[in-house]
């Protein structure tokens, strides 16, 4: 069976990010995972919502309705503070992580790049370097060795991507954006995408200016390769399971 799993920060990033390559994946019989690391609680928009907890209670809901539509196997919101991932003890969420890859055995894990994306936001950073250092060390058996037994086995997936694009935000904050990689076609699953960003009801405020985002990028999503279980040069890449052995991996 064929796992691909995507680390996120916040509600919302799932559809706006993973989307389209999420649902096409799982057209294709692909087992997929979405592991999200906050609620959103503290959101600039908030849907009505009287306390971040209340907020919280909203994203969570809006999340299960997103991956619904994307057709997401598992979808997991964790309990960590929105906004505050920097101040976490960062040995702690990278075990919370990995015990995630160990227990779901992906072969293919994305996440943002360490420059937070094109809005640069620095739990989208954060995130990236929880799921890098999971990525490297789920695999290890002297890494959170108290994590296993019980059926619980090291597991080292065999590719790791960081999203990234060729088209900046306008007048954004200035990022250096990963390379190019791999490119998705993700065809008809565009309006798939919009539709589950728009199941993120409290963030209406957002929607036209992530559809007119999304419409610029033309039904692709895009990638560059961080790791690989295969070492070799780059190439050029229209498959994230390009070159992946369907065999469990310890």
């Amino acid at each position: 069976m064929r796992r691909l799993m995507a680390i996120t920060a916040h509600p919302d990033d799932e559809s706006a990010n993973f989307g389209g390559s999420l649902r096409t994946y799982a057209e294709r019989g692909v087992e997929t995972c979405v592991l999200c690391l906050t609620p959103g609680q503290a959101a600039t928009h908030r849907g009505g919502a009287k306390s971040d907890q209340e907020l919280a209670v909203m994203r969570r809901k809006e999340f299960a309705a997103a991956c619904q539509i994307l057709k997401v196997s598992r979808g997991l919101v964790l309990e960590y503070p929105d906004g505050q991932l920097y101040r976490q003890d960062f040995y702690r969420v990278v075990a919370d992580l990995t015990q995630h890859v160990r227990d779901f055995r992906p072969q293919v894990v994305l996440a943002f790049g360490p420059e937070g994306g094109i809005t640069a936001h620095v739990d989208h950073s954060m995130s990236s370097l929880f799921a890098t250092l999971a990525f490297e060390w789920a695999g290890r058996e002297n890494r959170y060795p108290d994590q296993l037994g019980n059926g619980r086995r090291p597991h080292q997936p065999q590719k790791l991507y960081y999203s990234t694009t060729e088209v900046p935000l306008l007048n954004g904050p200035r990022v250096s954006l990963p390379p190019i990689t791999a490119t998705i076609d993700i065809g008809p699953h565009l309006e798939t995408k919009i539709a589950a960003f728009k199941a993120h009801l409290s963030q209406a405020p957002l929607w036209h200016f992530v559809e007119d985002r999304l419409q610029q990028r033309s039904r692709r999503e895009q990638f560059h390769l961080v790791a690989s279980s295969k070492n070799g040069p780059l190439t050029t890449e229209t498959d994230l399971f390009a070159a992946v052995d369907e065999e469990d991996q310890a």
